[in-house]
């Protein structure tokens, strides 16, 4: 019996590819629409347990009760530990409208809201966080690394002649696209390692450099070959940005910044720009990553250059300063506290 092939009618290929659209974006609805609702029932029972032992005097007592009996009612639920529910205490007390500034804190997960409440005590940086944590998609292992690597006082802080040589909103997008310094100690090696030995290790925990670089960054290859009038040159690290649209260049250099950096970079660029570049690409840009900077001699060279191009340092030993003790106390200080005053209400009730 021979097999009756279907004809596919017209326009059903497109069809179904906006039907998986439409579905994958119901679904992400749908989570979002969960994921409020919970963030929401979390800050009602926060702001009711902090109501109860501000205004009616209720003792830490009441939080481990709780946990117990919303075990008992609902087993089949996870979050109802008496530390998750010390956490919708604090929530509700550090942010009572639900909100980091204009961030509404029911597009987070519940656990990446702890996160920032626990590890920042600024609401301008828990604002900043919350915000690029939803924009960038983070996962609470990211965020916690970009908040202990203090993204935001590097985000966009590295030297650039963008501003004279880009659009003004692309120099902008650019900018902000580049760190100063750059985080390399996830490498292993010290401060003396030779450029070729960075190289190598950049490209071999490439998704950890991929990280570090920002979202957007695609990599293309190392030892980019290039060939210019029978002479061959390579680009140490060749990289796309999806966002940016065009092609960066990476040179790093295991010693101080030279104004003589620039040009070889600039004389890249060029290359690229003429060989690889498509014409729908924005002029490539780029990155010198140097051991050490003098940031006026760098705005000085890079004044002179024709092409875009940022300068950042890059550090293999993490010698930027530890966040200092945060004025907001942790988990373990607040579940410290609370157990003082369950053993002061244990007392109370012994003398009574």
């Amino acid at each position: 019996m021979t097999e009756l092939t279907m004809v596919t009618p017209d326009g059903y290929a497109d069809w179904l590819r906006q039907l998986k659209v439409d579905i994958q974006q119901a679904r992400q609805r749908a989570a979002l629409a969960v994921n409020a609702e919970l963030v929401a029932l979390y800050a009602r029972i926060g702001r009711e347990i902090l109501q109860r032992q501000q205004v009616q005097g209720w003792g830490a007592k009441v939080v481990e009760r709780l946990a117990r009996d919303l075990k008992d009612a609902f087993p089949e639920m996870r979050g109802w530990s008496a530390s998750n529910l010390k956490y919708m205490r604090f929530f509700a007390e550090r942010c009572p409208d639900g909100q980091f500034g204009q961030q509404p804190a029911d597009q987070l997960p519940w656990f990446h809201i702890v996160t920032l409440l626990t590890k920042l005590d600024d609401a301008a940086e828990r604002e900043w966080y919350a915000s690029q944590a939803v924009a960038q998609g983070w996962s609470r292992s990211t965020l916690e690394l970009n908040i202990k690597n203090r993204l935001r006082q590097r985000q966009g802080a590295a030297v650039s002649n963008f501003v004279a040589r880009l659009p003004a909103g692309e120099s902008a997008l650019a900018q902000e696209t580049l760190k100063d310094p750059y985080l390399f100690d996830f490498l292993g090696l010290g401060n003396e390692a030779h450029e070729r030995d960075i190289e190598e290790g950049l490209v071999r925990h490439i998704t950890r450099f991929l990280l570090e670089l920002g979202a957007g960054f695609a990599f293309v290859g190392r030892q980019y070959r290039l060939e210019v009038a029978g002479d061959e040159f390579f680009i140490d690290l060749l990289f796309y940005h999806t966002r940016l649209k065009c092609y960066v260049v990476v040179e790093l250099k295991a010693a101080a910044f030279k104004p003589e950096h620039a040009g070889q970079l600039n004389f890249y660029l060029a290359a690229v720009d003429a060989q690889i570049k498509a014409p729908d690409d924005k002029p490539t840009i780029g990155l010198l990553l140097c051991k050490q900077q003098n940031r006026l001699v760098a705005e000085y060279a890079l004044s002179g250059i024709d092409k875009p191009i940022g300068v950042a340092e890059y550090q293999l030993l993490r010698d930027l300063p530890e966040t200092l003790e945060q004025s907001l106390p942790s988990i373990a200080a607040i579940e410290a506290e609370l157990a003082a005053e369950l053993l002061a209400d244990h007392a109370e009730d012994e003398d009574d």
